[in-house]
Formats: structure tokens, C-alpha cells, sequence
């Protein structure tokens, strides 16, 4: 039986991950929460853990099997464009406590959720060597890109000293049940996906011209590939981009979204809020490669799932 705890258990996608792991065979599931209820899974045995406090990470990671790293001040794109600094410090501050306790208590799997802001916009599809950091990272992102990149070097770092193993996720955008559906903290599909389900007049406001390109990977696609990450993963350190390997414009996904939701959506374009405006598509031939893992939710059927779980959790709760 592997012990794992997932740090930040009560987030999008660590909740997701509590709830995956929970329902599998092997497996006791921890997740700790903080300034959020505990999770009402009696399959998921719930800490109070301030993941500022080293004293209280060591403790929550101490004889656990694998620790996954799924905590962060988040936001959405609203945040990232006016404040993007919430996402740098205590970010890089948490992360580095959790490696540090990590090691300390010789935990032998560490997984870190990073993500790709690091990458250049380009068009053809992205492998994790092609990361040039002598290219500016785009201005938007700059913060959150250095975050990330300093707490996987973390990870390397105590990686070599021949401790612990670790694997560090580049994934795409993610999407699927749990998301904060909110349209000042969502992502682009969580704050999309509520704008045409809570429309009246199935006029649908779209910041910039619609025509940015994103590559959407639904979240039971990630939790897969980490469980597959778990027995597979040999050496001490790898990265691995997780995506879907293909992108879709923000009007693309919009009316994606409006089709399966059965609304007739208009879309109305507001010039003046800025967007960002990259188009990063991930190569994951490494991780079908060395894991064996590819993706196994079509975007319809993942948009088809997330409004089913909307419509009975959010609109009927």
C-alpha cells in the first residue's frame, strides 16, 4: 500500500487527483488543505497543513511514498496581465519548503505540477529540449515562467543528491470538474465554459479578437499519466510535457462549448481588454515513449463531461 499526499488537495487539480487516486486499488490517499473545508471523502484522509510552515510540511510528508507538489497561489488570466507578482513569491517560497522537507524525510517520489508559460510561442509542436532561455520569456508570464523554472531546478538539485526521485509535469492547459469556474480566477476554458452556461442572452463577451490558440488536456488525462509516472518513471529526474498535442482558438472553443451545451452563443469581441496572445502546442513523444502514456479524452468528450458535472454540481447544488 503507497502512501501518497497530494499538497493542495483541495484545488482544481489536486482535487482531481485525490479523488482519481482514491478511488484506485494500492493506494492510502492524504491531502492537505488550509484556508479551504477539507474534503468530504472518507477515502481521503484530510490534514490542516500551512505549506509556509516548515515544521507542519515536514510533518504532513513524513513516511508518505510519494508526495505530489499540486499547491499554488493561482489565478486567472485577469490576475496574471494586472497582478502578476501573487504567483512568484510564495510560490517559489512553499516549493522550496516542500522539496527541502522532501529530502529531509526521504520521501522516495516527488511529482512537481509545473506548467509551460516558460515556452516560446511558436507553431510547430514543442519538446521539452526546445526550451531557449536566452529568448525572453513573454512579458505576461515572466514571474510565474521564473517560479516555475527555479522550483524544477529545486527538484533536479535534490534529485542528484541520490535520495529521492522526482518528476516534474510541463502540462498544458487543463480543464475538467472541480475548476473554480469563476470569471476572475478561472483559466481561459473554466471562465468560457461559465460565460455561455450562465448566459441569459447567449451573448458571449470574448477578450481580444478569439483568435489565441490553447492546447486543452482534460484533467483525468493528467492524473493518468502521474499514476503511470509512479511505477514507470527509472531514473531520478525527468521532465515530461503533458498535453493534448493539438490547440484550438478561444471563438474555436467557444463554440465547442456553446454546440455541446445545445446554445445558439453569439460571440461579441471586446477590443479593449488585453489577451494573451501565445500559441504553445506540446510533443509528449517522451512520455509515450518512456511511460507509455497518451491521451485518451477527446476535446468533445471532455467538454461533454465537464458540463455534465456543472450542471449537477454547480447549477443543481
Amino acid at each position: 500500500m503507497k502512501k501518497i499526499i497530494i499538497l493542495g488537495s483541495t484545488g482544481f487539480i489536486g482535487r482531481n487527483l485525490a479523488e482519481y487516486f482514491a478511488k484506485k486499488n494500492g493506494f492510502k490517499v492524504y491531502g492537505t488543505y488550509f484556508n479551504s473545508n477539507k474534503i468530504k471523502n472518507k477515502k481521503i484522509n484530510s490534514i490542516k497543513c500551512n505549506l509556509l510552515n516548515k515544521k507542519q510540511v515536514e510533518n504532513c510528508v513524513k513516511g508518505k511514498d510519494i508526495v505530489i507538489m499540486a499547491a499554488a497561489t493561482t489565478s486567472g488570466a485577469k490576475d496574471i496581465i494586472e497582478r502578476p507578482y501573487i504567483h512568484v513569491t510564495d510560490n517559489a517560497i512553499m516549493n522550496s519548503i516542500i522539496t527541502r522537507a522532501s529530502f529531509n524525510q526521504s520521501v522516495p517520489h516527488v511529482i512537481f505540477l509545473s506548467c509551460t508559460v516558460m515556452y516560446h510561442s511558436q507553431k510547430k509542436k514543442i519538446k521539452e529540449i526546445n526550451l531557449d532561455l536566452n529568448k525572453e520569456i513573454y512579458p505576461n508570464y515572466f514571474g510565474g515562467a521564473w517560479m516555475k523554472l527555479f522550483s524544477e531546478k529545486m527538484c533536479e538539485f535534490y534529485s542528484r543528491l541520490k535520495k529521492n526521485k522526482y518528476t516534474v509535469i510541463r502540462h498544458s492547459n487543463i480543464y475538467g470538474p472541480f475548476d473554480k469556474f469563476d470569471l476572475l480566477k478561472s483559466h481561459v476554458f473554466g471562465a468560457t465554459m461559465t460565460k455561455i452556461l450562465k448566459s441569459e442572452n447567449n451573448k458571449i463577451n470574448i477578450w481580444g479578437n478569439g483568435k489565441e490558440k490553447r492546447d486543452l488536456l482534460f484533467v483525468d488525462d493528467l492524473s493518468k499519466f502521474i499514476n503511470l509516472a509512479i511505477f514507470k518513471q527509472k531514473s531520478n529526474f525527468e521532465i515530461f510535457n503533458v498535453g493534448y498535442g493539438n490547440s484550438i482558438t478561444i471563438n474555436d472553443l467557444a463554440k465547442k462549448i456553446g454546440k455541446h451545451a445545445k446554445k445558439k452563443i453569439i460571440l461579441k469581441h471586446d477590443l479593449s481588454k488585453k489577451s494573451l496572445k501565445t500559441n504553445v502546442v506540446l510533443d509528449c513523444n517522451k512520455a509515450k515513449k518512456i511511460l507509455g502514456w497518451k491521451k485518451t479524452f477527446s476535446l468533445d468528450k471532455g467538454i461533454l463531461k465537464t458540463i455534465k458535472w456543472y450542471n449537477k454540481n454547480i447549477i443543481n447544488k
